[in-house]
């Protein structure tokens, strides 16, 4: 009732004053301090990717819903966070024109070809990662910095890695630590990786200042504050990225490798926190998330120790992203004021 009236309209009827806008800006908010980062350790290049991404992701926004005659809606800033996640998956020295495709990608093809924002079912800045990671896959590896650009993982420690690194022909420390597992894989042949480069000497530069991988995998630390940031504002919930890096590193110790290691390095964390959670991509009721997140934990499991390539987690979630409809089928949140059958099959 409102003003001496009753007010008619259709479920919910029950609304929770949090926008679409302010959803989006919490995301942005936690990503904020990675990204800033991202570029201190990275440089100008890393600066001209997160641009380029973020304005394909925007152009690509605006003339879809130009096209189809829709209200433009950047200001929900939807796109935007599209743009900036796309950005962090990509390498910091990749050519601004793949960043600026792949954000085209991300919001034409990922997000407003399925209706936009809501109906779409994958993530949409996956799907334009995944387009530039299997269109211009050579760009991609080149695009990858293999030397530290700060002090605090300049050590002896580290310029071992970076020789490992280096021999490995890799972009991160999971292909190098693939090769030590399998010198037979080695591109200069068995043993071609230094001795003594252990899964623990990764730890400090994975943790404060990793300046191997992708944009948003120059510190863990900064991913999970925003990870904690997320939840304490109720924008996520813990059941999806914990159970996501717990299974993987589960599984992980199984296998006989550093759980530790496996979990800080490559998009493990951003993707479990960001990209995992994303509402309209991840099932609806509890159980259907926790199922979701064993099916991510276990097919990044699988990718990263049975596949050439050594990272898994981007085409885990698109995997998973699929299955998503089926989960929300067969696995539904109990209908308010219903209660379960009894064993006899009378209701109560």
């Amino acid at each position: 009732m409102e003003g001496g009236r009753f007010i008619v309209s259709t479920s919910p009827h029950i609304r929770d004053p949090i926008t679409t806008r302010r959803i989006m800006c919490h995301v942005i908010v936690a990503l904020a301090p990675v990204t800033v980062y991202a570029v201190v350790i990275h440089g100008i290049h890393a600066f001209y990717v997160l641009v380029s991404s973020i304005a394909g992701a925007m152009l690509g926004e605006l003339a879809m819903q130009r096209g189809r005659g829709l209200p433009v809606t950047l200001d929900d800033c939807s796109a935007l966070l599209t743009g900036l996640l796309l950005a962090l998956t990509l390498p910091p020295q990749l050519h601004w024109w793949i960043a600026l495709v792949a954000g085209l990608v991300a919001t034409v093809l990922g997000k407003q070809i399925f209706g936009g924002l809501g109906h779409n079912l994958f993530n949409p800045a996956l799907v334009g990662r995944a387009v530039a990671f299997v269109s211009w896959a050579g760009y991609m590896n080149a695009g990858y910095v293999k030397t530290a650009a700060i002090g605090i993982a300049n050590t002896a420690t580290h310029k071992a890695i970076v020789k490992a690194v280096d021999v490995a022909s890799g972009a991160s420390p999971l292909a190098a630590m693939k090769i030590v597992y399998d010198p037979a894989s080695s591109p200069i042949g068995p043993g071609g990786v230094p001795h003594g480069i252990q899964a623990s000497s990764y730890y400090k530069p994975l943790f404060l200042a990793n300046p191997w991988g992708c944009l948003g995998e120059v510190s863990a630390l900064l991913l999970i504050l925003g990870g904690i940031y997320l939840l304490a504002v109720r924008v996520i919930g813990w059941r999806i990225p914990v159970i996501y890096v717990g299974t993987v590193a589960v599984l992980t110790s199984f296998t006989g490798r550093d759980p530790l290691f496996y979990t800080l390095a490559g998009g493990l964390l951003i993707g479990a926190i960001f990209m995992a959670t994303d509402y309209t991509t991840s099932p609806l009721a509890d159980k259907g998330k926790i199922l979701y997140a064993l099916g991510l934990g276990l097919v990044t499991w699988l990718l990263r120790f049975w596949s050439n390539n050594p990272e898994g987690v981007m085409f885990a979630i698109l995997f998973m992203n699929g299955l998503v409809p089926i989960i929300d089928r067969y696995i539904l949140p109990r209908t308010y004021g219903t209660v379960k059958k009894p064993r006899g099959g009378e209701t109560s």
